[in-house]
């Protein structure tokens, strides 16, 4: 059986999703999330009745946003989120949109051909908090290989 990496990642906005100081990030998404699907290594995204799924209330805080992807493997994930400069971008002005949230993004290995689903990511971020990485959940600094024996460390190269 092959796996493939699942990913979430959550984001409180500072002032209601609607104000007009979100809309640099609002109005990017689509064009971003373009690009990852056009990334080496992307497999699927979680959308809402739209493109992304900024409708879908995931906690019961409407001004958390949810973000579900699962991809090839870490180092296509690595590579979209952190080389990817229209990403990184975006990301650098999060503080502008976004709270600071202690456990907002957390990586675990599924069955080819499954998509994660939103109760699946929410315990996810539940064990990461609770243990720390483990091979349940786990994340870019302490990543754990797929069943497969794939990759350890994305960053190995940097590293050395």
């Amino acid at each position: 059986m092959k796996y493939q990496l699942a990913q979430v990642n959550i984001a409180k906005f500072r002032l209601p999703q609607e104000n007009p100081i979100n809309d640099d990030f609002v109005n990017n998404l689509d064009r971003v999330n373009a690009i990852a699907e056009a990334e080496p290594g992307f497999v699927w995204r979680f959308k809402g009745s739209g493109n992304d799924a900024l409708d879908v209330q995931a906690f019961g805080d409407p001004n958390i946003a949810i973000n579900m992807s699962v991809w090839s493997d870490i180092k296509s994930l690595v590579n979209f989120v952190y080389r990817n400069n229209d990403h990184k971008q975006i990301m650098r002005r999060r503080k502008e949109w976004f709270e600071k949230i202690d456990f907002y993004m957390v990586l675990w290995w599924i069955e080819e051909g499954r998509w994660p689903t939103i109760e699946e990511a929410k315990i996810r971020l539940e064990l990461l908090r609770q243990n720390g990485p483990t091979y349940s959940a786990f994340t870019f600094k302490q990543p754990y290989p797929a069943p497969s024996g794939e990759v350890l460390n994305p960053f190995k190269d940097e590293c050395a």
